[in-house]
């Protein structure tokens, strides 16, 4: 390491001490300073560990957490960026807080990593391998539509060749740029084969080779499923890891096989079990045994912000991140197993970090929630005058829907529910002001 290096390195462990212990902070600011002092700084940072690189639209950070549970069951030196600090000077904070390794001992860092920061993490830290989760229509002010997110993800594959990408192969976006990386594919493969066609309000379903309909054999959801292009050939690749069977989906928990072994998480959703199965193709990628994988998804815990369970004055409270309509329609899935009467708070903020750009919420299937047993209804956030008109116009609640102008009112609202089941929405920035509340409440230990 260069003397520059180590000054970046002690000024950057400095500032994280400080801030932690005496704002709680310090996921992202140490390693802006620590790249001011010397912008080479990851190189350094990352030249002892073999580098996973998790990147796509939806189920970064999941992906990122059971890989890690999965992992510590082989690996003694495992790092990562659990807060979802998932940007450059996030990624340098990340090594920054990482024990110092022992001499010629080597780790693993499993870093979920923003699409829009992939080219400035790869250009200093060569990883061993990727995960390509999905690619879903997300925060258009800040990244494009589809293709333009696909092709930083595929750019920076290109700059590291001899890593492996391992690809979501349902997703056609993904395996519609030829890479000169080795690949590995995982996918579902629970379904027989038949005639599906995807929703009429669905993204992505032009060949990315053609741009002639996809047709599809089975789908899970969204765009995702055994899809083929009977006009040029394109089709979904043969699956290295798969899903052959959905054994059990509730509210709170899954159950699932994966290349024959069965495994359960802690969290519900179709959507997860793409992450557990993500998770499972990295675990094996590092030679860990279905056993060892196994033991490590028994012992996972929810991730903050996703489906996050409290408990607030007798209520079940179940939290849920919102971000863009494919995700929003999974969520709103979930909540539709929950059958008891329950309230509904969707808070809906348009800092940067959220995407500015509201209009997402009117893609999101809320018609379908119509239906559910709601029973009170509440807005709040930046934007809760959009949110209430698309939840009027959705039909969702029959009564008046109550706009909260504070996460203050929110809690409040939260503790004297007329309901035993809360459920929240909340986009990125709402869902960090609603966690840090409810902590300084006492309703969050950590």
């Amino acid at each position: 390491m260069s003397f520059r290096s180590n000054i970046a390195t002690h000024v950057g462990r400095l500032s994280r001490w400080a801030l932690t212990k005496f704002t709680g902070g310090g996921s992202s600011l140490p390693g802006k300073l620590a790249l001011t002092i010397d912008p080479e700084i990851l190189t350094a940072l990352g030249e002892n560990y073999d580098v996973a690189i998790i990147t796509g639209t939806n189920g970064k950070t999941l992906t990122t957490a059971l890989s890690v549970y999965s992992l510590n069951e082989a690996y003694p030196h495992v790092l990562t960026n659990p807060t979802g600090s998932n940007m450059h000077q996030g990624i340098v904070s990340t090594f920054l807080a990482a024990p110092r390794l022992e001499k010629n001992k080597k780790g693993i860092a499993v870093l979920e990593v923003d699409e829009g920061s992939l080219k400035h993490v790869v250009k200093h830290i060569k990883p061993k391998v990727f995960i390509h989760t999905n690619v879903f229509r997300d925060q258009m002010d800040r990244y494009g539509e589809i293709y333009t997110i696909y092709k930083l993800m595929a750019d920076a594959a290109k700059e590291v060749p001899e890593a492996t990408v391992i690809s979501n192969a349902d997703s056609p976006i993904l395996n519609s740029i030829d890479l000169p990386n080795p690949r590995l594919y995982f996918g579902f493969e629970d379904q027989m084969d038949d005639d599906v066609v995807p929703h009429h309000n669905t993204d992505g379903i032009l060949c990315p080779k053609c741009n002639n309909t996809l047709k599809y054999h089975s789908l899970t959801y969204a765009n995702q499923g055994k899809y083929y292009c009977d006009h040029c050939g394109f089709k979904r690749p043969a699956l290295d890891f798969k899903v052959s069977s959905l054994d059990d989906l509730n509210l709170t928990d899954s159950t699932f096989t994966i290349n024959d072994h069965q495994f359960k998480i802690p969290i519900a959703g179709l959507y997860n079990i793409y992450n557990a199965l993500a998770a499972y193709s990295l675990s094996r990628f590092f030679d860990l045994t279905p056993e060892q994988i196994h033991s490590g998804f028994e012992k996972a815990e929810r991730v903050f912000g996703r489906q996050e369970i409290l408990d607030i004055e007798g209520k079940q409270v179940l939290i849920n991140l919102v971000k863009n309509p494919v995700g929003l329609n999974q969520v709103i899935d979930l909540v539709g197993l929950d059958k008891n009467p329950s309230t509904f708070i969707a808070i809906l903020n348009n800092h940067y970090a959220d995407g500015t750009d509201v209009s997402w919420i009117w893609d999101g299937d809320f018609e379908k929630m119509a239906d559910f047993p709601i029973e009170a209804v509440y807005t709040s956030g930046m934007r809760k005058e959009d949110m209430t008109k698309r939840l009027e116009v959705a039909n969702v609640f029959n009564g008046d829907i109550q706009q909260l102008d504070s996460i203050q009112d929110v809690i409040d609202a939260t503790r004297q529910a007329t309901t035993d089941n809360v459920h929240i929405f909340a986009t990125y920035t709402a869902m960090l002001d609603l966690r840090k509340e409810l902590s300084q409440a006492g309703y969050i230990k950590k």
